[in-house]
């Protein structure tokens, strides 16, 4: 037994020993296979149009590699920019010419790397690196709200420090300006003017969420002469999902926390001639005293419906000075009518409860009054009034495209 055993060992050893003997003639620097050649400098072989004679390239102009000769073609080119990311090109069928897809960023620097084989079949290399001019004007982003806990009804917001009209160009913007929340959901950017944008979810923020906003529109192209600039990201996180409905015909704001109802309060609403604004608002700030004056809306002093009064635990909801707050003059009509000037108006103790209670982005809506529905934009944040289709109207791109993939614009793909 012991002696068949040893007898197999040199014979398998054979077998082993062949097939190295045969990839050491495969892997051989011999001059037989071109391939195994060490690439030569291809800097004769090809001609470069970006950056000649060590000038920077106008990132509006494409780049292009082209084939010196009739002996030698391209094989491969790469273009990536000072973080890795790769710029889109096409090379003919011929291998004579590559050329850019997607325009070059401005103010960047570049890492050209080009491979050539010539009539025999090596391999040459070349790495070239390369700038790109400045933009002429920069197009800046600032994302708003500042970071920090909000309710589950705050919008993200993006202000530009130029006008962008052309569709177009806000479609290269909104590509560009990338939201994240997890857990995940829906959204979409809707264009308030030539320098604002919105970004709200399909429904609310999730509770206890983490939203994060950033730009990847730096070195990108919007229009003639005009490049996006550096961005700060944004992070921020939503906490309990609050909402106050508020009845105005029935005299009664329910409060829920997470869906459940923690509080029902007796209120009074706007009076005819003043009727509070139906529809959904979101808390703005807090002002544990304010000096509210008819003045302020309109009213003229002296006349009767003027009033200045010293004002305790006042929630905004909107910038023209609808706030939820404490009204102890006329607790005789809490629950029973509306007799305010537009505001909500509650005892002390449920205001500072409720003052206690919310934080910017809460939610705060009013039905069953004779007012005015909350206007989306122009008066804090009514961008819940808006329905989602009509929210998807607003946005730059078509409804396929979502806020996907925002760097398509400039380099691809990403590493």
């Amino acid at each position: 037994m012991n002696h068949t055993s040893r007898n197999r060992i040199p014979i398998r050893c054979a077998l082993l020993v062949t097939p190295l003997a045969i990839g050491a003639v495969a892997c051989g620097g011999s001059g037989t296979d071109p391939l195994a050649d060490k690439p030569y400098d291809a800097a004769e072989q090809i001609a470069f149009s970006g950056g000649p004679k060590g000038r920077a390239a106008d990132p509006d102009e494409p780049l292009e590699v082209t084939a010196k000769g009739g002996d030698s073609r391209i094989t491969d080119v790469t273009a990536t920019d000072a973080t890795g990311r790769y710029l889109r090109g096409e090379l003919t069928p011929d291998g004579k010419r590559w050329r850019s897809t997607a325009p070059l960023a401005a103010g960047a620097h570049y890492t050209l790397r080009v491979s050539t084989e010539n009539a025999d079949g090596r391999p040459g290399r070349k790495t070239i690196g390369f700038n790109t001019t400045p933009a002429d004007r920069l197009l800046r982003v600032r994302f708003g709200p500042d970071s920090g806990t909000y309710g589950v009804g705050q919008p993200i917001t993006a202000e530009l420090s130029a006008p962008v009209k052309d569709r177009a160009a806000r479609a290269t913007v909104e590509r560009a300006l990338r939201v994240h929340s997890q857990p995940v959901v829906e959204g979409a950017w809707h264009w308030v003017n030539d320098r604002s944008l919105h970004y709200r979810p399909r429904a609310y923020w999730p509770a206890r969420a983490t939203v994060t906003a950033r730009s990847n529109l730096e070195g990108i192209k919007v229009a003639d002469g005009l490049y996006g600039g550096p961005a700060r990201p944004l992070t921020l996180r939503t906490g309990a999902r609050i909402e106050a409905v508020t009845d105005a015909s029935a005299h009664q704001m329910v409060v829920k926390r997470d869906g459940k109802t923690i509080r029902t309060i007796p209120v009074t609403t706007g009076k005819p001639g003043f009727a509070t604004r139906n529809g959904i608002k979101v808390v703005l700030a807090k002002e544990s005293f304010v000096r509210m004056r008819g003045t302020s809306i309109g009213i003229a002093e002296g006349s009767a419906d003027s009033y200045d009064l010293p004002v305790h635990w006042a929630t905004r909801v909107t910038w023209s000075g609808e706030y939820v707050h404490a009204a102890p003059w006329s607790s005789g009509s809490h629950g029973a009518a509306n007799v305010s000037h537009g505001c909500t108006g509650m005892s002390s103790a449920n205001a500072q409860w409720f003052f206690d209670l919310v934080r910017p982005g809460d939610l705060v809506a009013v039905v069953g009054s004779d007012g005015s529905t909350m206007t989306p934009f122009d008066n804090g944040f009514g961008d819940w009034n808006l329905s989602w289709d009509a929210w998807r109207k607003g946005s730059a791109l078509g409804a396929g495209e979502g806020g996907g993939a925002a760097d398509a614009a400039r380099l691809r793909p990403a590493v």
